[in-house]
Order: C-alpha cells, then sequence, then structure tokens
C-alpha cells in the first residue's frame, strides 16, 4: 500500500512536479512510531510509503464511555487562534449496552452529545447523552426496549402470551435516538437521525429539549440529518412519504422566520414518485444550488413489504435494505423556487453515496461533486461484531468496504426529449464530465474523477465539507475529508479540485472524524480558516484531542488535549459565539 502522508512541520520531503504531493510529520509523532520506519520513495511524481502488518485493533471506539457533564479543560499544545470563539458540537452512538442486552449494529448506539467550546485561546470539553425516549425507555428497564436500525427490541416479559402475539402485527415504532448530526431550523438546534423525530437541544447546556415529531407538521415519515442552507435562514430538506397512491420522495421548505417556534411553516415544495412504490430508494443528503434541488435515487433499496412485517420477522430496518446493480442511479433535478421538476431525469452508472460535497450552477448547467461508492453493499459490514474483530479477520472485513472516491457530475440544464441521441456532450471547458442521449431516449452522464492515486492510496475520501457559508451553492476549488485507510477515517484529506492535488494530514494510532471548517474573520480567500477534528484512539496509553489545521497549508496550529475517552463518531456543526 501507498501513503501520501501530509501533517504539521518539520516538513522531511517534498515532490514538486505535477500530481505530487508533499510529505510533513506531526512532531507529536514519536521516533519509534512506525510511520518513521516506512520506507519512503519517490515514484511516477508521487510520495509513497509502503507500509505492511494487519489493521490496528479498534475496537475500544465503539464501547461505551462516560458522559462527562460539566465542562473540563484540556491540555494546550501549540497555540489555538485568539479569533475562534464558539463551539465545535460533534454527535455518534455513545452506549452500546443496557444490562445484558448489547446492540448489534454502530449505527444503534445512543446518542452522546460532544461540545468543545474555544475562547481565547482556550478549550473545554464536556458530553452529555441525549435523554430521548429511547434512552430513557431503555434505562429504566435496564434492558433494550426500542429497536433501531439493526437491533431488534425483545418483547417484554411481563406481557402475556397474547399481548406479546397481537404486537407482532403492529407497525414499528420509529425511535427517536438522534445520534447522526446537529441541525438547525429558524433560531433552534436539534440533534437528528432519520425518523420522523428530532430533538430540540440547548446548546450551552447540552441538556435535552423538546422532541418534535415532522409528521405533524407536513405529511413525511422522516426527514434526513444533512439540511442544507440559504443565506436568508430558509432551510432545505428531504423526506420520504407512503401511502395509497404511493412512495414519494418530498422536497421540505422550512422557512426562516424566527418569530415561530420550531417547524410551523414548513411545506412540501416537491414531491418525487419513487420509479419503485415497494422498493424506494435509500439516501442520506441530496445537492442544492442556487435554484435547484438534486435528488439523486440510487440502488439502496427499501423493501416496503420487509419493514411492514419487522415485527413479525423478527428483522431490523437494516435486514430490509438491498443493493440493486441492475437499476441507474437517477437525478432528478426540481425548482427550489416552483416545486417543477425539470423534464429530463439524468442516468449514470449505478453507484452509492452517503455525502454530496457541493452542487453549483454554471453555463446551464448544474455541477453536482459527490462521494461515490461503486457498491451499496455497505450497512452490514458496520455491525459491531465485524468492528470488534482483530487480526486477519479485521483485514478481511476492511477489504469487503466498497471504498468511496469524489467524483463531479455536470447536468446540462438545456437537454430535453428532441435533444439528439448519441452526441457526447462536454458542456464546460474545465470538466471531462460528459453526458450523451442514449438510444433508449436516457441521458447519460459520465463523471469526471475529483481525485489523483494520492486518494486511492489512501483508502478514498469520505465525510467531505467545505468553505459553507462562502461556498456553499457557489463554484468552489477547495474540498477536505476523511481518507478511509481503516474502517473510519484514518486522516484528514484537503483536495485542490482544480488540479487533483491532495494534501494530506496523519498520525500513527489516531483516528480523526469529519473536519469541520472555520473562516478566518474578514477572509478573503477560500480556505482562509482552520480545520477543526476531534481526533480519537483506540490506545490506552494515547489522548483525545481536538485537531486545529491551518486549512491554507494543512499543516497543524495546534491540539487541545482532553483526558477522557470518546467513541469515533459521526457528523457536527461549528456555532460561533455572537
Amino acid at each position: 500500500m501507498c501513503l501520501a502522508a501530509c501533517s504539521s512541520q518539520p516538513e522531511l520531503s517534498s515532490v514538486d512536479t505535477a500530481g505530487s504531493v508533499s510529505l510533513y510529520l506531526s512532531p507529536h509523532v514519536p521516533a519509534h512510531s512506525t510511520v518513521l520506519k516506512n520506507f519512503i520513495r519517490a515514484e511516477k511524481n508521487q510520495l509513497c510509503i509502503s507500509t505492511e502488518g494487519e489493521k490496528e485493533y479498534i475496537a475500544p471506539l465503539f464501547q461505551t464511555v462516560e458522559e462527562t457533564p460539566h465542562p473540563i479543560s484540556t491540555r494546550i499544545t501549540g497555540t489555538i487562534p485568539g479569533w475562534i470563539t464558539g463551539s465545535l458540537f460533534r454527535n455518534g452512538p455513545g452506549r452500546f449496552e443496557f444490562g445484558n442486552d448489547k446492540f448489534n449494529h454502530w449505527f444503534d448506539g445512543m446518542a452522546l452529545m460532544h461540545q468543545f467550546t474555544i475562547k481565547d485561546g482556550n478549550v473545554t470539553y464536556m458530553s452529555k447523552f441525549l435523554q430521548s425516549d429511547a434512552y430513557k425507555s431503555n434505562e429504566s428497564e435496564n434492558r433494550i426496549v426500542v429497536s433501531e436500525f439493526g437491533t431488534v427490541a425483545m418483547p417484554d416479559p411481563c406481557k402475556s402470551m397474547f399481548q406479546r402475539f397481537v404486537s407482532m402485527f403492529e407497525m414499528p415504532k420509529p425511535s427517536d435516538n438522534g445520534n447522526i448530526n446537529f441541525v438547525k431550523y429558524k433560531k433552534d438546534f436539534y440533534v437528528s437521525t432519520e425518523t420522523n423525530f428530532i430533538q430540540k437541544v440547548d446548546l450551552a447546556t447540552l441538556e435535552t429539549a423538546e422532541k418534535v415529531d415532522w409528521s405533524k407538521y407536513i405529511a413525511v415519515n422522516g426527514a434526513t440529518a444533512h439540511p442544507h442552507y440559504d443565506p436568508d435562514g430558509t432551510t432545505y430538506n428531504m423526506g420520504n412519504s407512503y401511502g395509497k397512491q404511493g412512495t414519494f420522495y418530498n422536497i421540505i421548505k422550512v422557512p426562516a422566520q424566527e418569530d415561530e417556534d420550531t417547524l410551523h411553516g414548513a411545506q412540501v415544495i416537491c414531491s418525487i414518485p419513487a420509479s419503485d412504490r415497494w422498493n424506494p430508494s435509500y439516501y442520506h443528503s441530496f445537492g442544492m444550488t442556487e435554484n435547484y434541488i438534486v435528488f439523486i435515487e440510487q440502488p439502496i433499496k427499501l423493501n416496503i413489504t420487509k419493514i411492514l412485517t419487522c415485527n413479525i420477522t423478527g428483522s431490523p430496518i437494516s435486514k430490509c435494505m438491498h443493493w440493486d446493480p441492475r437499476c441507474d442511479t437517477v437525478f432528478h433535478v426540481a425548482s427550489k423556487h416552483t416545486g417543477e421538476l425539470h423534464p429530463v431525469t439524468f442516468h449514470t452508472q449505478a453507484n452509492s453515496m452517503f455525502h454530496q460535497i457541493n452542487a453549483y450552477e454554471d453555463q446551464d448547467c448544474i455541477v453536482l461533486d459527490l462521494c461515490c461508492q461503486d457498491n451499496g453493499e455497505v450497512f452490514q459490514i458496520y455491525n459491531l461484531q465485524n468492528l470488534h474483530k482483530s487480526g486477519k479477520a479485521l483485514e478481511e472485513v476492511y477489504h469487503s468496504v466498497p471504498k468511496s472516491f469524489p467524483k463531479r457530475y455536470v447536468l446540462p440544464l438545456t437537454a430535453t426529449s428532441e435533444t439528439p441521441h448519441g452526441i457526447k456532450i462536454n458542456p464546460l471547458s474545465y470538466s471531462t464530465a460528459k453526458a450523451e442521449k442514449r438510444s433508449d431516449g436516457k441521458l447519460w452522464c459520465t463523471p469526471e474523477n475529483l481525485y489523483d492515486n494520492t486518494i486511492k492510496n489512501i483508502g478514498g475520501l469520505d465525510f467531505p465539507a467545505i468553505n459553507y457559508s462562502k461556498c456553499n451553492t457557489k463554484k468552489y476549488r477547495y474540498f477536505y475529508g476523511c481518507g478511509f485507510q481503516h474502517l473510519v477515517g484514518s486522516c484528514l484529506v484537503k483536495v485542490d479540485a482544480d488540479t487533483k492535488q491532495a494534501k494530506v494530514w496523519q498520525e500513527d494510532g489516531f483516528y480523526p472524524s469529519e473536519p469541520v471548517f472555520v473562516p478566518s474573520p474578514h477572509s478573503c480567500e477560500e480556505d482562509d480558516g482552520v480545520i477543526l477534528s476531534a481526533v480519537v484512539s483506540p490506545q490506552q496509553g494515547k489522548t483525545t484531542f481536538l485537531h486545529i489545521l491551518d486549512a491554507k497549508s494543512f499543516t497543524e496550529i495546534g491540539r487541545a488535549e482532553v483526558p477522557v475517552k470518546m467513541p469515533y463518531g459521526f457528523h457536527g456543526i461549528f456555532v460561533p459565539k455572537m
């Protein structure tokens, strides 16, 4: 395996030829580190590190931890820029068992909210479990009583045989375990999963507040944990609905008025019929430009019949999903302003995606950048039994995971049903992405790869981030993410979308979370700011820390070491102190 590693000074080596990367090793890396023992070679304009040995045992990253309910101090090394004032909030699983019952899947763990507060060059840390109904019910019964994505709750032993039999025919109840992300609607912040429940949170204290049900405001059965925001505060999201008329993917608009509470004023502005009403697509995010929403209908399918009979079969939701490579991936484009669907759908080969990078309009086209996998059979891989493996067994699990790579699609909005067949359209001079009307009438899109060999050598890229406040829905140049040389993020990456060149930060035995970009005050350049990432380790002797990288040079500025262990989580946001 080859690895391009870029970290903080001192600089050890660099290659300045086209398509190259620079190598830096963190001053925190000990002299006996395997990174320093690796054989470094420059080959074909690429700096490589040969690595040997099996994957590190990472089970401690998926084990229950205690919450830290009051702010504690951290140990600062380097410098925390004085202009950073605010808090990084992170979300993810933090408890994996109740009594003798254990969850089966990483996604099932109870939500643990993390807060890193930065002020005057110092950092404090605290964390609290979300007091969801699922958490409180499990806690009070000292067993798992609420089913989650990969775990079916056992029947209540206090019920009679008849009551337990009748309960098998009840509809499965959605969980309110909001362990995916922090989101904002109007003036309030919530934690979210992908069911119809979101939970309001007091950011100052991490106390759980009001539970909100989407279905009380609009006819949807859930919403993603990745909404998009317009500059005026209007929020867009997507959620499914199921009924006699079929299955629909709904575009949701939540107005910015702060004088109204919760989701009042929310509306469905467009309903896109599923191509297969009984097997609609699963989706985790969507694209948004200044004027359009782009929905990606992918071949990860939800089997509605299996979901409706979960209680009878004893199957979790995770077993009601499947990958169907016979289906195309289809892009649906709808106006944000009128809800009108574009008359043409755009097709590409079967691939799956969880996270979009950015989308914008240029020269009557939509440019859509995504992290794509060529296989959607990923959910079962992340069960806790696999994550707790070691040695060769863990290595086999890792190699079964489809790798994610950044790709660019260009969707020509001028395409119509009258567009001639067989003519390849290369709509934008700066992109190799193409579109072609095929003989079957489909408008077929071929993407441009937004990566070089560096990204291949670090196991692909996901958990993407951009300078959202400056570049969302606009033409941009830089994006950030995690490389995946393991089952979780193993390094931080900055990619230049124009040149495909990458810079990589990595430190032995540490696993960084999703990067969050924080712009410098009064910044003019797109990458003028810092990257924040919570970095964890499965090793007892290594310390969790908040990492601060200079976004431009991608070198370390400072870190704040936290004297408690954290599990590996999902997503988060930075909220500046106003």
